[in-house]
């Protein structure tokens, strides 16, 4: 016998209609709470640095051994240091300063590390021993004994991404990269006319190889610059940024703007983390930044709630960085749902 269909009644139908809103409503309440748990504790150490004279060495050797997890990986291993090498002008502070590169190896070698590579596979110039020469970099790696692998052209490997936020699924990267027991990730403290901070993920696009993606690399920018940052930081994990801000760049970064005394650097093993510190000195609001975004469910930490600052507080160190007016957004507040959903709160 057929079955009679019920007529919905108009009393049903409130109930229906107000059980739905309160399922909404305890929907978006819930989320930014999970979405807040999911966010691990981290870690970030600020440390003042007025000069590129001052004892490097000691600040970043003292960063690295506060995090046990890093400090095990470099005792005895082989440690990749990936500065930002992208090109040379007098003028502007482009690239990691080569008294950071050399404290860095210093520091660990005096921790215990087997062996420290130098890499970079710059995505503006393709003369990486002209920039390593015009830089100073060159003597650092002769006077340390240190040797340089140019990513662009180093010997690659496929591998299946991680996120897969460009939806094409494997990437080429160096063997270098691949071969390493720890990566370091060594940016300048910039703004990026497109991302609106390169900071140590960013810092990551370098290790993509020139020989197979082209100069600027522009192939990846195809499929977004935020999800090429995130797909590739996501499959590589690099295990510590050390952020050089004594001199940074504010307004047409990442090659055109102009030298900030920002005199602070930015340490950590949680890059996001430390990357949406290093924003929040430059007075940028890194809910803003859609590669940070990106990074949460990966183990990437935004909310400041959850950021235990070590040494100095961010209000102690912070600039005021200028950003091109089309990137004006990444300095306004955001509204409470962008906070929530990001951040938790």
């Amino acid at each position: 016998m057929p079955s009679k269909s019920k007529k919905l009644s108009r009393r049903d139908f409130i109930k229906l209609s107000a059980a739905g809103i309160v399922g909404v409503f305890l929907g978006a309440t819930i989320a930014p709470l999970v979405k807040r748990l999911q966010q691990p504790l981290a870690d970030v150490m600020i440390a003042k640095g007025n000069s590129y004279n001052n004892d490097l060495t000691g600040t970043i050797r003292r960063g690295i051994s506060y995090y046990s997890d890093v400090l095990e990986k470099v005792k005895g291993g082989r440690v990749v240091l990936k500065p930002n090498l992208i090109d040379y002008d007098p003028a502007r502070p482009l690239n990691t300063h080569p008294a950071m590169i050399a404290a860095a190896i210093s520091a660990l070698r005096q921790l215990g590390a087997q062996e420290v590579i130098v890499a970079e596979g710059s995505g503006h110039n393709r003369d990486m021993e002209m920039i390593l020469e015009q830089t100073g970099v060159d003597q650092v790696l002769r006077d340390e004994k240190v040797r340089f692998v140019d990513l662009n052209s180093d010997a690659i490997s496929l591998v299946p991404l991680v996120s897969n936020y460009t939806k094409l699924s494997q990437f080429f990267f160096p063997n270098t990269i691949l071969g390493a027991d720890l990566v370091i990730s060594m940016p300048k403290l910039k703004t990026h006319h497109w991302a609106g901070a390169t900071l140590s993920l960013k810092n990551m696009f370098g290790t993509i190889p020139g020989v197979k993606y082209g100069w600027p690399k522009n192939y990846l920018h195809w499929y977004g610059i935020s999800q090429s940052i995130a797909d590739i930081s996501t499959t590589l994990d690099p295990g510590f940024a050390i952020v050089d801000g004594i001199v940074g760049m504010e307004g047409d970064g990442p090659l055109n703007g102009t030298a900030i005394n920002s005199e602070v650097l930015v340490m950590g093993n949680n890059l996001t983390a430390v990357d949406s510190t290093a924003a929040r000195i430059m007075s940028i609001y890194p809910e803003n930044l859609l590669y940070l975004s990106l990074m949460l469910p990966y183990g990437g930490t935004v909310n400041e709630a959850l950021i235990n600052q070590v040494g100095e507080q961010i209000t102690d160190v912070q600039s005021d960085f200028e950003v091109l007016p089309h990137m004006a957004q990444i300095k306004e507040k955001p509204p409470l749902w962008k906070r929530a959903i990001i951040s938790g709160w």
